[in-house]
């Protein structure tokens, strides 16, 4: 195992902690009883792409794509070198 794998596995180990810190920042989708008066259509609602959980999934979701390449990245190296 060379230090490009180790770098490699050290780097996927930070990108998984932080995809998990981002999701369990994250509030969660269902409103239980409280969205069934239909009344869930706010200000926040409208504009959700400024709000703090959508900053969140945008995070999370540029996370999950880091992982994946250095996952490929990572297994590429590890079978030619």
């Amino acid at each position: 195992m060379g230090a490009i794998e180790i770098i490699g596995g050290i780097l996927l180990i930070i990108t998984c902690i932080f995809i998990v810190m981002l999701v369990s920042m994250q509030e969660p989708k269902s409103d239980g009883l409280s969205a069934m008066n239909g009344a869930t259509d706010s200000y926040l609602g409208k504009n959700g792409g400024r709000t703090f959980d959508a900053i969140l999934k945008r995070f999370t979701k540029i996370g999950a794509i880091a992982f994946f390449a250095l996952t490929v990245i990572v297994n590429i190296i590890a079978v030619f070198f």
